[in-house]
């Protein structure tokens, strides 16, 4: 039996890269848990470079973090020239703060930042593609 191989459509490619980038984003934080002086500092309510923890930066960073999370469903369920110009506009933003935070990071952060921007930018170009390859059929 010969290996198939399965040609996902671009919306499943978007989700596909989304989720690998959540989890990116996720364990990125779970590992600066372990940096040393980490938990002491949020035990008196610093957020690290972002400062103080207030109720607006909490929300901020919540909404920062709960959009990705939402684009892998939206990836699946947004109409086509919608979800395009959502991945575009939202990747090239991402990509710009992981850009931003990356000077003076440990080492691992570095990492994931580089995958991080490697997987946004592999979104933007599948979905300013995406056009192109349903017109070629």
């Amino acid at each position: 039996m010969a290996l198939e191989e399965y040609r996902a459509p671009p919306k499943v490619k978007l989700a596909a890269l989304w989720a690998s980038t959540m989890f990116c984003y996720l364990y990125g934080d779970y590992i600066a848990l372990y940096v040393a002086g980490t938990l002491a500092d949020m035990n008196h309510g610093s957020m690290g470079p972002l400062g103080h923890a207030t109720p607006y930066l909490l929300t901020a960073t919540s909404l920062m973090m709960a959009v990705p999370s939402l684009i892998v469903a939206l990836s699946l369920l947004l109409p086509a020239r919608i979800l395009r110009w959502t991945c575009i506009v939202l990747c090239l933003f991402y990509t710009a703060i992981m850009a931003g935070s990356i000077p003076g990071s440990e080492p691992f952060y570095k990492v994931l930042a580089v995958i991080e921007m490697a997987l946004t930018l592999a979104i933007t170009v599948i979905a300013a593609r995406w056009l192109s390859e349903v017109q070629r059929g």
